[in-house]
């Protein structure tokens, strides 16, 4: 019986330069958030993660950006932006 594995050497995983993308955008936002600007830091990591979901689903294995399966890798993405802007969202209107 033989199961399918999913890769976990950095071979096989994403691209750096993707990877330094995505970076540089967390610190973006980390400065933004620093600067006072939590909306702004909220909605560039929730796209961010919703963008990386997204293109995992369109370039399928030629993805930039792989953890495990695609289906894995964009249900978090996706999942993460969403939930994060609707976090966001809902602390804002309980104020």
């Amino acid at each position: 019986m033989h199961t399918h594995h999913p890769y976990v050497s950095e071979r096989h995983e994403g691209k750096p330069w993707f990877e330094w993308c995505v970076a540089g955008l967390v610190v973006i936002a980390t400065v933004a958030a620093a600067m006072g600007e939590p909306m702004v830091a909220t909605a560039i990591v929730s796209v961010t993660a919703i963008g990386s979901g997204v293109v995992r689903i369109v370039c399928r294995e030629r993805s930039p950006w792989k953890i495990r399966s695609v289906a894995f890798d964009a249900a978090c993405g996706i999942g993460f932006g969403v939930v994060l802007a609707l976090l966001y969202l809902a602390i804002r209107f309980i104020h």
